[in-house]
């Protein structure tokens, strides 16, 4: 028995034990290097004349009694010289070797290019035959292995192509490899990572056939082709039915509803690809949380490569399902892992370039469909915006859009703008927990008066989007809620003067009584027909403090600014009541509780605030 080439069996060790982390995959590389075996055979044949192609095919057998798993394919096959190189010497790809000697030209999906594919086999079998005859010569030779070594030594076969067998190993505490033994398991790995090998595989099924004219049927067995050959994004377009397209993402992805858009193209470069990206109609109900998998399948010319491909997509758009294909990425050994390289980024820019496009053409041209995909996923797309301080605003700010007090509909910031007044400077909006909410705020009675459009922020995290955005085509975002609005005339302005100069001491008084909860006591004209309300300055809302709250973040507070309709009757009650020197801490008290509860605060003390109510009600009875 002859030693590896490589200096120790340890480096073999770590192919057939560290290198894959899914035993499964064995198969998959089985069977990628015997479509390799079949492409090289082809290749020749187009300059060869004395090679002839004779049905192309992968079969695999099982011999359960046995123990015993063959994967053969009637390719380009090996001499002795081959087996000695290919198998006898780890790391070194016989397909490597040939995809380099080609011309540039000459097209050929060679997958196996790190020659170690082969030795997967040694995670299930204890040992491994390999029996081959090259196209066109005269001798078959037979190499094993039980990794410890190797022999090669002349052998029979009749026609051209390789057999491996495996004896698989028995079952361990740790792994049960019976498993593999198993026809439908077997048939399971290849409809998961080969079913789109551009040949057929082929097993041995039972079915049943017609025995006679009276209907009586009996048991056989039949060869049977088990994997797709010709995946749906490798067809063209115009041999592909909408119903084709629908049914492809319902069973890849069991969505009992059609996608609300499709993706596929093809692009050719410095990283070809083919793609086939879809838009579910529908939130998954898990969207947002861990067990939430990430729609995108790698594939490397048909061969499934890895499930939730984070790699290839930008996490703002992680709601688009579908599959990506290319000839060109780059694949570590265990073709597991991806090189973190420049193809991978291209390929990354190029899908999100291409999702991007689609979008704003559904915006421009399918309305209805963008809302209802903004409906789901609307929030995503926020978090991209804000996500890493804003590193990818630029890129999405043009896909956000609000439910606005005009019409109630959504618009996107690009519409607002376009359809500000002549004299708006700022683009205004109200945060709450729903629109209706936000419609009963006492601070959206002036804004409306003037005739201005409000954005409606029920998402918790548009406040902390527009703190990153800042601003839209040069117009700062101003909420309604907080600081000062400057919507008063000159006239107005100077009458607010006078009153708050008349009520200075009134207004002292409050401040006195409610010192230890707001940070400034004021009169306000943006109040019609509520007597108060909270307010804060631009630096943090009350509701960014509502948020950070449900986050658990007790300490930080806005600064609290309790303003006061001077033109209300209960302001003139209070200041009636003070002007005769009569105390109004109480009442006081009682209006910065009914600001908390318009804002949506809770009140400190619920206790007392019913037991004033009451006072005031047997008071008022009296």
């Amino acid at each position: 028995m002859k030693q590896f080439k490589t200096e120790s069996k340890r480096l073999l060790d770590m192919m057939a034990n560290s290198i894959y982390t899914n035993t499964d995959i064995f198969l998959r590389e089985l069977i990628s290097n015997a479509s390799d075996a079949l492409d090289k055979r082809h290749i020749m044949s187009l300059t060869d004349t004395s090679i002839i192609e004779s049905d192309p095919a992968i079969r695999i057998d099982v011999d359960k009694k046995n123990r015993i798993i063959t994967i053969s394919d009637n390719g380009v096959g090996m001499n002795k010289q081959e087996l000695e190189d290919n198998l006898g010497t780890i790391a070194k790809s016989g397909s490597f070797d040939f995809k380099k000697d080609l011309d540039k030209k000459e097209e050929a999906d060679i997958i196996g290019q790190f020659g170690v594919g082969f030795y997967s086999a040694f995670m299930v079998a204890g040992s491994v035959e390999v029996l081959s005859k090259k196209v066109n010569e005269d001798k078959a030779y037979l190499w094993s292995s039980n990794m410890e070594g190797y022999d090669i030594k002349a052998s029979n076969k009749d026609d051209y192509g390789t057999v491996i067998t495996l004896h698989v190993k028995k079952n361990t505490k740790e792994k049960k490899y019976d498993q593999y033994l198993d026809g439908s398991e077997l048939r399971s790995l290849v409809k998961k990572y080969s079913d789109f090998i551009r040949y057929p595989i082929q097993m041995m099924a039972e079915t049943y056939k017609p025995a006679d004219n009276e209907g009586k049927t009996e048991k056989v067995e039949e060869l049977q082709t088990i994997n797709s050959m010709t995946p749906i994004w490798k067809k063209n377009k115009k041999d592909i039915t909408e119903e084709d397209y629908n049914n492809f993402y319902m069973q890849e992805y069991f969505d009992y509803q059609k996608p609300l858009k499709k993706i596929h193209y093809k692009v050719e470069g410095n990283t070809s690809y083919t793609a086939l990206l879809y838009i579910p109609s529908q939130r998954p109900f898990n969207y947002y949380t861990s067990d939430y998998k990430l729609g995108l399948k790698l594939y490397s010319r048909g061969v499934f490569i890895k499930d939730e491909a984070e790699e290839i997509v930008s996490d703002y758009f992680r709601f688009v399902r579908g599959v990506v294909d290319s000839d060109d990425i780059s694949l570590n050994i265990s073709r597991e892992i991806l090189q973190q390289d420049y193809q991978m980024k291209n390929l990354k820019k190029s899908v999100d370039k291409k999702i991007k496009s689609a979008l704003e053409n559904m915006l421009e041209k399918q309305r209805d469909d963008y809302e209802k995909f903004f409906d789901s996923f609307g929030q995503q797309l926020k978090y991209g915006c804000y996500d890493q301080f804003g590193a990818n605003k630029d890129v999405l700010i043009d896909l956000i859009m609000f439910k606005s007090s005009k019409e109630d509909k959504y618009v996107t910031l690009k519409e607002y703008v376009s359809n500000m007044k002549e004299d708006q400077k700022d683009i205004y909006y109200a945060s709450g927990e729903s629109v209706e909410v936000i419609k009963q705020l006492p601070q959206m009675e002036k804004v409306m008066d003037k005739g201005y459009e409000v954005l409606y922020f029920t998402d918790n995290v548009d406040e902390f989007l527009t703190s990153i955005i800042r601003e839209y085509n040069e117009k700062p975002f101003k909420s309604i809620l907080s600081g000062d609005l400057d919507l008063d005339t000159k006239e107005e302005k100077e009458e607010l003067e006078k009153k708050q100069e008349a009520s200075k001491d009134f207004i002292e008084k409050i401040k006195e009584v409610l010192k230890d909860k707001v940070n400034d006591v004021k009169l306000s004209t943006r109040l019609k027909s509520h007597p108060v309300c909270l307010a804060s300055d631009d630096s943090f809302s009350i509701e960014m403090e509502k948020v950070l709250k449900q986050l658990n973040q007790d300490n930080v507070k806005a600064n609290r600014i309790l303003e006061i309709n001077p033109d209300h009757e209960l302001y003139t009650a209070m200041k009636k009541e003070f002007d005769e020197g009569n105390d109004i801490s109480e009442y006081a008290d009682l209006l910065y509780d009914q600001a908390l509860l318009i804002a949506g605060l809770p009140i400190e003390d619920p206790v007392s605030y019913a037991k004033r109510i009451s006072d005031l009600m047997i008071k008022a009875m009296h």
